[in-house]
């Protein structure tokens, strides 16, 4: 009875003494219904705050995204991201801001790509010797040097005014985009001289010289590159139809740039860790990058050494192994000095070379998921906001990839023309220049009107 009592007289006290009662609550209201309705309100009251925080359906918003549904089925065509036509359009057409379109753009590529991943991974071609068009030794050649030239990228763009990394933009893209016109139109003559020669069953079933194996004709330096030499393996690419080996290199390299690029933050300054921007920590972790790629490199380069295969091996490729990294640094040096993605440099390159256009396409969109991934990523862990828009928009890109691959592989198979994918590339980068030239030309201006500072800047 005692017991009972004093029980009651603590459960007074607490009634009547508002300040206790708080000090007790977290214990108290685990088992009380009125905690349990105070949880649901905050809850209701956090989807509402989190559905205040997405973009409202509008009309600028629905033809922005019709024009990305355009743009990801021609980028899609041609294994590019379409970095440099999202962000354009959801800037000018949806009136985003810039750091909001980046973000978008980041989960709308990777939607595109991942389609266009799945169906190439899943898909073999008679023409190349019934293997998947994705060339894996590429990928793995290039990537390390790729998200290295992101970084120093990144670095110069925050160093550079707008004008001149809006000047370099365009001529490089113009000479870039004039380069792959070119390289279409030989292929065009190529396909042509094929198609009479052979005619059109005899190109389909691959007899002809220039389509036999994976063995391309480069006209313009008259040599042979193999695109079948085994990298880690010499007889991966005979018995193994999936490189389970590569793509776990491939992971491997992902993580750990992706773990260094998560403490570094991105570049509006926002990071995992508690890091000053550009001080000592922030300039250890950056440089880290430098002998990551090295030995990366270097290892993925010294496998390749000791398992090759002589009797696939031509001698010019063999000579020349190090062009594809020196070009992905190049990429993705570019891609971050002008905040696009790195496959719309680097899928030319290939082509120049002398890479087959559908075996360019597959492999470019390939390294474009690993690189689109990290950054989507990236934006998410830092607290992204208008996450419903973004998976909303990587569907539509997802879709339109399907329906641009679809289209284009049908028109390859009626007409024998895989110069439609070069031609493809040169219209998105056409196009890129178009809108991504005005679109810092209009900034430049604003800049110039309000009297801001326009001359070169400290990365900090």
């Amino acid at each position: 009875m005692r017991i009972h009592s004093i029980i009651c007289l603590i459960l007074t006290i607490m009634a009547f003494n508002p300040s206790y009662a708080k000090q007790t609550q977290p214990i108290s209201e685990i088992i009380t219904l009125e905690s349990f309705i105070n949880k649901i309100y905050e809850w209701r009251s956090g989807a509402q705050i989190f559905q205040e925080t997405q973009i409202p359906i509008s009309g600028p918003i629905v033809v922005a995204a019709v024009l990305c549904f355009i743009a990801s089925s021609i980028s899609s065509a041609g294994g590019i991201g379409g970095g440099g036509l999202f962000i354009p359009i959801l800037t000018i057409v949806a009136g985003l801001d810039l750091k909001t379109a980046s973000s978008l753009s980041a989960f709308m590529v990777t939607g595109g790509s991942l389609a266009n991943v799945m169906c190439n991974m899943c898909v073999t071609n008679p023409k190349f010797g019934g293997k998947s068009l994705i060339n894996y030794d590429i990928a793995l050649l290039s990537q390390p040097c790729m998200l290295l030239g992101v970084s120093i990228g990144v670095i110069c763009n925050l160093v550079f005014p707008e004008w001149l990394i809006t000047i370099l933009f365009a001529i490089f893209l113009t000479w870039s985009t004039s380069r792959t016109c070119n390289s279409g139109l030989k292929f065009w003559k190529i396909e042509t001289e094929n198609v009479r020669k052979v005619g059109f069953k005899g190109l389909e079933n691959g007899s002809s010289e220039e389509s036999n194996g994976i063995v391309q004709v480069n006209k313009e330096n008259e040599r042979l590159i193999s695109l079948e030499e085994p990298l880690l393996s010499p007889a991966e690419n005979s018995k193994l139809r999936f490189p389970w080996f590569k793509l776990g290199v491939l992971v491997l390299v992902w993580f750990s740039f992706f773990f260094l690029y998560v403490l570094l933050g991105n570049k509006y300054r926002q990071s995992m860790i508690p890091i000053e921007p550009c001080g000592v920590g922030y300039w250890i972790i950056s440089s880290v990058q430098i002998p990551l790629t090295v030995v990366f490199t270097a290892w993925i380069v010294l496998r390749k050494e000791t398992h090759q295969d002589q009797n696939l091996i031509q001698g010019s490729f063999q000579s020349n192994k190090l062009i594809f990294p020196m070009m992905a640094l190049l990429a993705g040096a570019l891609g971050g000095v002008f905040g696009i993605g790195g496959g719309m440099l680097i899928s030319p390159f290939l082509l120049q070379v002398g890479i087959a256009p559908e075996v360019t396409a597959a492999t470019c969109s390939f390294m474009v998921l690993f690189s689109s991934t990290m950054s989507a990523l990236q934006y998410l862990l830092l607290g992204m906001e208008h996450i419903e828009t973004a998976l909303i928009m990587t569907i539509i890109c997802f879709v339109a990839s399907l329906v641009g691959l679809l289209v284009v592989q049908r028109a390859i198979q009626n007409y024998g023309r895989p110069s439609l994918i070069v031609f493809s590339v040169s219209t998105v980068m056409a196009l890129s220049v178009v809108l991504m030239t005005s679109f810092g030309a209009i900034q430049i201006w604003r800049d110039y009107i309000s009297g801001r500072y326009m001359g070169f800047k400290l990365p900090c």
